[in-house]
């Protein structure tokens, strides 16, 4: 991906940035299992293009794509030469690679987040690439007290809480938003616009925190276990409830979309788990408690075999039961030699 040169004016269109040029912040996206999306550093235009010709240029690109803020390209409209990359109209970018392409780009994406930064984005190929076997397997729960606890110690995710500690930051823009708000009809100020835009790096930088916490924690965990049991936990219906503003800043589902990828990526055996009475099973016997445990109530005692475990670490290895990766041994080792059980 790139953008456009850091320190300019985030109100340029792209004729700007083609002809001055500059590096730019790199971010990495996911995208299909079939696909993933390769960044690169930043974009540099050529020196010889006139800015006329070139605010012409994009403006006929932007009249053929619909809209320059979000224009998808397939292979006729853009090539890669000598490490440029040429798009539709006679548009020359270099392009500051991260890393080098794994095989030819079946599309290009040019977009512009919420900060003004123009970003281009190419698709291509997934390949996996194994790693070694581990014998070992891992059952995942979610929640918010912590984003992820799992039938090892090691591999529990804690909640960050990267969007509470600027919090207040937040709030003082929001205040300075409110107190500078245009009438309707009117203008926005310039104090208003930088308000606006403080609040929207604030809110990207919290994003992109979150994509690195989870995406780290997911390599972890997918490099050392060879199958990982997941709830298919869906935290929409946490927006509706007290705990929404922890669980959104928890990002419970942008955390488990990365371990899926990752584990897909390099050839896991990852297992998708239906969150039903997930708290209510015995993890040792398979005894259903008769009514659903309280949210304060965070031990699970089994009423049938007399099992004592913390709730989410029950539920954990509930997720394992029901993959059909119940190990034979603790924190999630198999003996030697054992093979992998296939779930029912």
């Amino acid at each position: 991906m790139w953008s456009s040169a850091t320190g300019q004016d985030a109100d340029r269109g792209p004729a700007h940035d083609a002809v001055a040029g500059g590096r730019g912040e790199c971010s990495a996206a996911a995208g299909d299992p079939g696909f993933r999306q390769v960044p690169c550093q930043g974009a540099q235009g050529h020196p010889g293009t006139p800015a006329s010709a070139a605010a012409g240029r994009y403006a006929a690109l932007e009249e053929e794509a619909g809209s320059l803020a979000d224009a998808e390209l397939h292979p006729a409209r853009f090539r890669l030469k000598d490490g440029r990359l040429h798009l539709a109209g006679g548009i020359v970018l270099t392009v500051v690679w991260s890393r080098a392409l794994p095989a030819e780009p079946s599309s290009v994406r040019v977009y512009q987040d919420s900060v003004g930064h123009w970003y281009c984005s190419l698709v291509v190929p997934a390949k996996v690439r194994p790693l070694p076997e581990t014998g070992r397997v891992l059952g995942v729960d979610w929640g918010v007290k912590e984003t992820a606890t799992t039938t090892s110690d090691a591999h529990d995710l804690p909640h960050a809480q990267h969007g509470r500690k600027v919090q207040a930051r937040l709030t003082r823009y929001d205040r300075m938003m409110a107190r500078r708000r245009p009438k309707k009809g009117q203008a926005a100020s310039r104090g208003y616009r930088e308000a606006k835009k403080w609040r929207a790096k604030t809110y990207a930088k919290i994003a992109r925190q979150r994509q690195d916490t989870g995406r780290k924690w997911a390599k972890r965990v997918v490099t050392d276990h060879d199958a990982i049991a997941v709830e298919d936990f869906k935290p929409r219906f946490l927006a509706r409830s007290s705990m929404a503003r922890k669980a959104a800043d928890a990002a419970i589902g942008a955390t488990k979309k990365a371990l899926i990828e990752m584990g897909r990526k390099h050839g896991r055996d990852m297992r998708l788990v239906h969150p039903a009475h997930t708290t209510m099973d015995c993890a040792s016997c398979g005894a259903r408690t008769k009514h659903a445990l309280p949210l304060s109530e965070r031990t699970y005692t089994c009423t049938a075999c007399g099992a004592v475990s913390p709730r989410d670490k029950n539920s954990a290895r509930v997720m394992l039961v029901r993959a059909g990766l119940n190990p034979a041994g603790a924190e999630g080792v198999r003996p030697p030699g054992a093979l992998l059980p296939k779930a029912a």
